[in-house]
């Protein structure tokens, strides 16, 4: 049966751009999350997303209006008991995925597939910790989820041709091409992008450069669009930090090993964008560099 409804859990930047880009392909979308003040904001920023494609002309106010007229949010787990698909886009900490998976499960009905927007933990130990490992993916949308173009589809070792088929079409459905990845720590995009930016924190720590001289440098040499250490700060440290521990424990490799400056900032709550401070201090009308 092809998917009609889709929840989505988690009311943060990826699970606004996941509920986003799914309303306005047509699905009805549940946005769950447990504080009602992210719920709130969760459908400001994607009314405001909207409206700027609709002010550059990428949809009509007749697709917003439709597409906002799909959303619905809920603080309770109840009101995903009649999705086909739920994807979990909490924090990148598997204690908690863990957790919403064990109250989630009961409430879904048997044929509903659960995907998670895992950016590098094991699918087949998420998997094992629901009551439908057979019907378990990992979907890993990319940030901003209305602008990039790829997923990556992650099978767990129990995962069914039926699951991976259905996830597949859903995110082809939603204009994404999809590549397919094997079931290993931070899988592709993460596992080389990650190390990457912490070889750059590498590089800022043992004084080769400065931040700004860091990011100018793979800016205008690689001809990248945006800094190693601006892009950090836009994914979250917090979460550049976990991606790199999974890395560093499941492939017990030093050369994963995350950057003690990194795990200063972290400590210091320090975590990019969304705190205001990172590599760049964001509190002004021009970010600055904070070493």
């Amino acid at each position: 049966m092809p998917l009609k409804k889709v929840g989505v859990i988690g009311a943060g930047q990826m699970g606004n751009g996941i509920s986003h880009v799914c309303s306005l392909a047509g699905y009805n979308v549940v946005v769950h999350d447990a504080v009602e003040e992210r719920l709130e904001a969760a459908l400001a920023t994607v009314t405001g997303n909207m409206n700027r494609q609709v002010g550059s002309g990428k949809i009509t106010e007749a697709d917003r209006d439709a597409a906002l007229g799909r959303i619905e949010t809920s603080a309770k787990m109840d009101d995903l008991s009649d999705c086909d698909l739920v994807v979990e886009s909490a924090t990148e900490d598997e204690a908690v995925k863990r957790k919403i998976f064990s109250a989630l499960c009961p409430v879904l009905k048997p044929e509903a597939i659960i995907g998670t927007n895992t950016s590098s933990i094991s699918i087949t130990r998420l998997a094992s910790s629901t009551d439908r490992p057979e019907q378990f993916i990992g979907i890993h949308f990319m940030n901003p989820v209305p602008v990039m173009e790829l997923v990556e589809l992650v099978r767990g070792i129990a995962t069914e041709d039926n699951t991976y088929e259905l996830s597949k079409a859903f995110a082809e459905s939603l204009e994404k091409k999809v590549a397919v990845a094997e079931d290993f720590p931070a899988f592709m995009v993460n596992r080389i992008l990650l190390p990457m930016i912490n070889e750059a924190i590498y590089t800022l720590y043992e004084g080769v450069g400065t931040v700004e001289a860091i990011d100018t440098a793979m800016k205008l040499g690689a001809h990248h669009p945006m800094g190693p250490l601006q892009l950090a700060d836009f994914i979250g440290l917090d979460t550049c930090l976990s991606i790199m521990q999974v890395l560093y424990d499941g492939l017990a490799d030093t050369k994963y090993r995350p950057c003690p400056l990194l795990v200063k900032y972290v400590e210091a709550g320090w975590l990019g964008r969304k705190t205001n401070r990172g590599f760049y201090d964001y509190r002004g009308e021009i970010p600055v560099p904070t070493r």
